[in-house]
């Protein structure tokens, strides 16, 4: 209820919401277009996949974070695009519509309506023109080009290997989508198959994907992620000889120096050099049948570190240690991927975690070759701080000179060189599935693979009534014999289509640039709008997506870059990730706990402002919230107060002399903080503000008008209507961000209270730099306080200026 006996309507959000949602859209109030008399904003959000259970609360935080930052953009008077699209390609969808006996591009459709209906009844200002889907034709048609591009510049090749394949999906999958040695879509323990595979060459890039993190504006743990994932280390393949033969087993080896601690080598149980001396190896029955139980497990529990150590020692093989020169065992274990690396580690037991409990499992010798004052217990794995013994020629050095002067040894000596190796490994692209872009080959008995020609894309998806993964592990498309018989792009003789088709990542790899020039039929956007618009200047999304996708995303943007189709190295200049929005019962929100909250519940009920005003208030942009409906009750009231202030507006021109600096402070605190993601703050103090309006008598007009654009990108619906009724000119989103002036964020003069004696005996005012006797001459002036101090000895003096005076008198 109206706290006010108002001549206005009461509050009454849904009326009000729908209202200028409709004005908004008619009007296409938040369309955009290259306009370079304004200088261009561009806030990204990560495009949403259109599930069937539609949008959860999780989804409108980093919607409101960056529709805030694009409204005051527009404000501040530039011309933003903030543009929206669907990811709906991929295996949710598929396994759904299997499940279910849908076509996966009517459950598309469908779940598209109904996710676009929500978007809109939030009230963004997305530019509903410039909308993608990554299952559209005319979309899918540009990821194929990349495709074909990446395909003849090297960067896209066949390969047979063995490949993590999820048994109830059945289909491959990429390191990245194996999660604890499950499939990360249905939890199935995934198993290793030989498949012949599509991969991308994104090794090719490893480099530039770190040293050009240092050109953008990320958020230190997104860059950490991206550092970690791709692995670059310095250090030195180096030879060991195989004693007694021609051969020898290379490592990388990021502590050459800690060679004279070596006491044994360990090999993955693929490792070639098994087959070609099996003969040599007495105890192969033994390895053989290692190298099966191995076959059994996905990379991921291989590696795991606190797994029991296994393995097989060689019998008839060893190695020579090529810098101490001392024989030593070959063991086979599981712990060694020959997918990193060269497939072979020296183990140095005495400064290393996994080797030194390997070395005590099988009883062999641990040589420790550098010691600190601090810790004499082993295994030492901070040999930092250390100094090498036991070493030869680096004795005494510290482990950075000891390191380079190893390295300067090896490759004088020849027995290896030095090397920078990467735990990147190039982005397994194949995927044995129906619902995904085709990929753009062809197989020619005479040419082998061709890209198909560029005009005949794009290559569609085949409209087919059954899309189950087939019993052989192929691609449903591989069943559709007028899908697959084709003719060679070169020859024309018979030849076969690729039935596999593209992993989710590839159309949500592009999509940002696609967004710039959305209806272009000859190119992925105009050289004029890619020129305009890019890079993205913010960029919002999960972290959960800050690894993989934004590594893919870069590593196509950067490829591109070099085709010179774009103009800027990054895609994105800056990038920040949101916290998860738990449930009550704080845990995370899931129809199996009960404890999903619906926002159209919230809308319906409370108002799309009282929502966004909620998911903002909710606590720190950055961390994990706690939902909270007394929290969302707490929002509609304070937004119900601000709707009932135009009941204060009064005479008079500019701010009201009490409220000035607030104002001003205001202004300045909320400016800064919508563009450092305290949003919480933001809105705090204008709740603070709004208390010190409601406590005045009357305010004015421009006291109202910088009340409610300061709250416009928050609650907009509310802040037009309001706007409306107070008789303002054209429409608040066409209005101009306020100013604040340096010079009123603190007040000249202030009640400065006076004691006498420690009590209370008046206030008066004063300047805030008034000097201590100005401060007791106007003391003296004021009646009370004088009748307290008359005809007594005046002993001590405390004056804290802009605070306080106290006479203590006799």
């Amino acid at each position: 209820m109206s706290e006010y006996n108002s001549k206005y309507p009461e509050y009454n959000p849904n009326a009000i919401e729908k209202k200028w949602q409709k004005v908004w859209d008619d009007n296409k109030t938040f369309h955009s277009e290259v306009d370079k008399t304004k200088k261009k904003y561009y806030p990204l959000v990560e495009f949403p996949y259109p599930s069937g259970q539609g949008l959860h609360v999780g989804h409108p935080r980093p919607y409101t974070a960056l529709d805030i930052v694009a409204r005051k953009r527009r404000l501040e008077g530039y011309s933003v695009m903030y543009p929206m699209g669907f990811d709906a390609f991929g295996l949710p969808t598929e396994n759904y519509a299997i499940k279910n006996k849908i076509h996966p591009a009517k459950v598309t459709e469908e779940n598209i309506k109904n996710f676009k209906e929500q978007l809109k009844s939030i009230g963004f200002s997305f530019d509903w023109d410039r909308e993608v889907n990554t299952t559209d034709p005319e979309y899918y048609k540009w990821t194929q080009w990349i495709f074909i591009q990446l395909y003849k510049h090297g960067l896209a090749y066949k390969n047979e290997m063995s490949v993590n394949w999820c048994p109830s999906c059945q289909v491959g999958l990429a390191n990245e989508e194996v999660v604890d040695g499950k499939c990360e879509r249905c939890g199935t323990e995934v198993v290793h198959k030989m498949k012949n595979q599509w991969m991308l060459k994104i090794t090719e890039y490893a480099d530039r994907l770190i040293d050009d993190l240092d050109e953008v504006d990320y958020e230190d743990r997104i860059k950490a992620q991206q550092i970690n994932w791709i692995g670059r280390s310095k250090g030195a393949n180096v030879n060991f000889n195989i004693k007694d033969t021609e051969d020898k087993l290379t490592v990388y080896t990021t502590r050459p120096d800690t060679i004279f601690g070596v006491s044994y080598m360990v090999i993955s149980p693929e490792h070639p050099i098994l087959e070609v001396y099996k003969k040599k190896i007495s105890n192969y029955n033994e390895v053989t049948a290692y190298q099966e139980e191995a076959r059994k497990k996905s990379d991921f529990e291989r590696a795991e570190l606190n797994k029991d150590k296994t393995g097989v020692r060689l019998d008839g093989l060893s190695a020579i240690n090529p810098l101490s020169g001392e024989e030593i065992p070959i063991w086979v274990s599981d712990y060694v991927l020959m997918s990193y690396g060269t497939g072979a580690i020296m183990a140095v037991p005495a400064h290393d975690t996994r080797d030194y409990e390997f070395a005590k499992e099988f009883d062999m010798p641990i040589v420790q070759v550098y010691e600190t004052e601090d810790s004499e217990e082993l295994p030492l794995t901070d040999i930092n701080k250390g100094k090498s013994i036991n070493s030869e020629f680096l004795n005494g050095l510290s482990a950075t000179e000891a390191k380079q002067k190893a390295i300067e040894y090896i490759e004088e000596k020849k027995l290896g060189e030095a090397t920078t190796n990467f735990k990147l490994r190039d982005w397994v692209f194949s995927r044995q599935r129906y619902w995904g872009e085709p990929i753009p080959m062809v197989y020619c008995e005479e040419h082998g693979w061709v890209p198909v020609d560029e005009s005949e894309l794009p290559i569609m998806l085949p409209e087919v009534e059954t899309y189950e993964p087939t019993a052989t592990g192929e691609s449903p498309l591989s069943e559709i014999d007028e899908f697959v018989n084709t003719i060679c792009p070169i020859c024309g003789k018979p030849a076969k289509r690729e039935t596999d088709t593209m992993p989710q990542w590839a159309g949500s790899s592009w999509y940002y640039l696609r967004y710039m020039d959305p209806h272009n039929s000859k190119a992925i956007a105009s050289k004029e709008a890619l020129n305009y618009y890019s890079p993205v200047d913010w960029y919002n999304g999960g972290m959960e997506h800050t690894t993989l996708h934004l590594l893919y995303s870069r590593f196509w943007h950067k490829f591109l870059y070099d085709l010179g189709i774009v103009p800027t190295k990054e895609p994105y200049k800056k990038r920040t990730s949101h916290g998860m929005i738990l449930g009550e019962d704080h845990q995370k929100m899931s129809k199996s706990r009960g404890n999903v909250v619906n926002p159209d519940d919230i809308i319906r009920d409370y108002g799309a402002d009282t929502l966004r005003c909620y998911e903002m208030f909710i606590g720190d942009f950055t961390s994990t919230a706690i939902w909270s409906d007394e929290g969302v009750r707490g929002c509609r009231k304070y937004l119900e107060r601000v709707y009932n202030m135009i009941d204060l507006i009064g005479q008079g021109e500019g701010y009201s002399k009490n409220l000035e600096v607030t104002i001003h402070q205001t202004i300045k605190k909320v400016s800064e903080d919508f563009e450092n993601l305290k949003f919480n703050t933001a809105i705090a103090s204008l709740m603070t503000l709004s208390n010190e309006m409601r406590s005045q008598a009357s305010i004015t007009k421009d006291d109202f008008k910088t009340y409610i654009i300061l709250l416009n990108p928050v609650a907009p619906h509310m802040t037009e209507e309001l706007w409306k009724m107070a008789g303002f000119e054209g429409m608040l989103n066409e209005a101009a961000w306020p100013k604040y002036d340096d010079s009123k964020l603190s007040l000249d003069e202030f009640e400065m209270p006076v004691q006498v004696n420690g009590k209370m005996r008046g206030k008066v005012m004063m300047s805030m730099d008034a000097s201590k006797d100005d401060a007791i001459e106007a003391a003296k002036s004021d009646n009370n306080i004088a009748s307290h101090i008359e005809n007594k000895e005046i002993r001590k003096i405390i004056y804290v200026p802009g605070k306080i005076l106290n006479i203590v008198v006799g």
